[in-house]
């Protein structure tokens, strides 16, 4: 009887899993925090729902400041028995990057979502919302620690599922529910291109594990080359729509104008960080040997999404409702084109991690200014609720330090001084595609920059002529004026020391 014990025990042991919880706190936080406000909105009263929030608040703070204690070195979890290199999650410089970007643009979207309800008057379930938004948060801290196909898709709905009933949960606006429709049926084609490709690449290779993907795919059986290509191709093709990449960008603008702010927001940074870091997983991680395929693939819609985006965003209308926030949207688009740049590059590049590290640098400038002219969009938002470019004339007579700050943030976003950071970080793109030989794109890509300085520079002008009307000065709350501090002294610092950023470039991530 011990015998047959003692010959069962290996078997047990190899069958127990040890989770690494110090690894998976980030998200797990998020998620945890999200279940408790959710059961505290049945016992919280109506004239105290604004705990919620800031009970939200804090359980972002505490899972971005969880990235801290794993600085120490790469760690896993969930690993395959018996081979402990290849796992489901794992923290790396990749993962820990993406996670601050992630989890701090889900903090700054909070910050301003507490003003946004407040001004609501229950037009917006606050229970509801910040479950929602919290759980959203983790899916999309979990996705770039994903290195299995069956958690990257797990973790990129659970990032996207919330995200549909958020653009459309302000009660009895049509608006609104058009958008999360258009969002929702864009979002759930993506997902079953993607599940179609990624049962193909699992039929052709027996795998889910990315690393293992990448040796398999190379030894594929001849009568399986065509299967394996399809798969590779859909599975791309899902992922492009989550970018925003054009053609699959439709969705954009209208899901912008008809979420409530800090969710188009949450959207253009958290959404946009969730695409590429997926995108980057499979390319650069899973099919590197693939790269005659996805490469030109990603050239090709680089330029079409800057150049639609850009034109998209110089043809709106000072005087039509909603056109400062339809202009971020296209904008959006337009830096979408620039943060696939450098993973086109990386295809035909010897040193794939130094574009991929182009692209992570690019995308938290693009974070923390394009969340600080959202900031700004909110405070004019409170009493102009078309949002019109035009109602941001003269905006320096009324809140001088709010247009100081949009002016700022647009001049980063066109790559001028005082942005330094975003010139920088443009020059950082530009040159991954020469170095890649891809000069046809960086010639594009500067056209598309001229074309942007256009509409930029034009509503940075607009901030500082003379008001129509007498100036209304109105006092910005408290969590709104704390989105704006914490975007500008994050924009000017990384204008102050770029090197912060663009290291990831010359270093690497993986």
């Amino acid at each position: 009887m011990s015998s047959l014990a003692a010959a069962a025990q290996p078997l047990a042991a190899n069958l127990v899993q040890s989770v690494d919880w110090l690894a998976i706190a980030p998200p797990t936080i998020a998620a945890v925090v999200g279940l408790v406000v959710l059961v505290a909105d049945l016992f919280v009263g109506d004239a105290r729902k604004a705990l919620l929030g800031w009970l939200s608040i804090a359980g972002l703070a505490a899972s971005t400041a969880m990235l801290l204690p794993l600085l120490d070195g790469d760690r896993a979890t969930f690993c395959l028995t018996g081979a402990t290199d290849v796992c489901s999650y794992t923290v790396d410089r990749f993962t820990l990057v993406l996670q601050l970007l992630v989890l701090g643009g889900a903090l700054l979207a909070a910050l301003l979502s507490v003003t946004t309800l407040k001004d609501a008057d229950k037009g917006l379930p606050e229970g509801e919302y910040w479950f929602l938004l919290l759980s959203s948060a983790a899916g999309a801290a979990l996705l770039p620690a994903s290195r299995d196909l069956a958690t990257l898709i797990v973790a990129l709905e659970v990032a996207s599922l919330p995200a549909f009933a958020l653009v459309g949960l302000r009660q009895g606006d049509r608006k609104s529910s058009e958008a999360a429709l258009k969002f929702f049926l864009s979002s759930v084609t993506a997902t079953a291109v993607s599940l179609m490709g990624i049962s193909f690449v699992y039929a052709s290779t027996g795998t889910l594990y990315l690393t293992q993907i990448a040796d398999r795919i190379q030894h594929v059986d001849g009568q399986l080359h065509t299967l394996t290509q399809t798969g590779v191709v859909l599975t791309l093709i899902g992922f492009a729509f989550k970018t925003a990449a054009v053609p699959f960008h439709f969705w954009v603008p209208d899901t912008y104008v008809g979420a409530p702010l800090p969710i188009a927001a949450y959207l253009s940074v958290v959404g946009k960080a969730v695409g590429f870091s997926g995108l980057i997983l499979l390319t650069v991680v899973a099919l590197p040997s693939y790269a005659d395929v996805w490469g030109p693939a990603l050239a090709a819609l680089a330029a079409l999404t800057m150049t639609v985006g850009n034109v998209g965003a110089l043809r709106q209308q000072a005087t039509r409702a909603y056109s400062a926030v339809r202009l971020l949207a296209w904008s959006s688009v337009g830096q979408a084109g620039y943060l696939l740049v450098p993973i086109a590059a990386a295809a035909y590049s010897d040193d794939a991690e130094h574009s991929i590290g182009s692209t992570v640098a690019y995308a938290l400038m693009y974070a923390a200014v394009n969340l600080g002219a959202f900031a700004v969009a909110a405070v004019v938002g409170r009493t102009k609720s078309r949002n019109r470019i035009s109602d941001y004339r003269g905006l320096y007579a009324s809140h001088p330090l709010a247009a100081l700050l949009l002016a700022f943030f647009l001049l980063c976003l066109a790559g001028l001084p005082p942005g330094i950071i975003g010139l920088f970080a443009k020059v950082t793109v530009f040159s991954a595609a020469v170095d890649a030989g891809l000069g046809w794109l960086a010639v594009v890509m500067a056209v598309n920059v001229v074309i942007a300085l256009f509409y930029y520079l034009q509503w940075t002008a607009l901030l500082f002529r003379a008001p129509e009307g007498e100036a209304v000065r109105h006092r910005v709350p408290a969590p709104l004026t704390a989105a704006l501090a914490l975007t500008g002294v994050l924009g000017i610092a990384l204008s102050g020391a770029p090197q912060l950023v663009l290291r990831f470039a010359d270093t690497g991530l993986f």
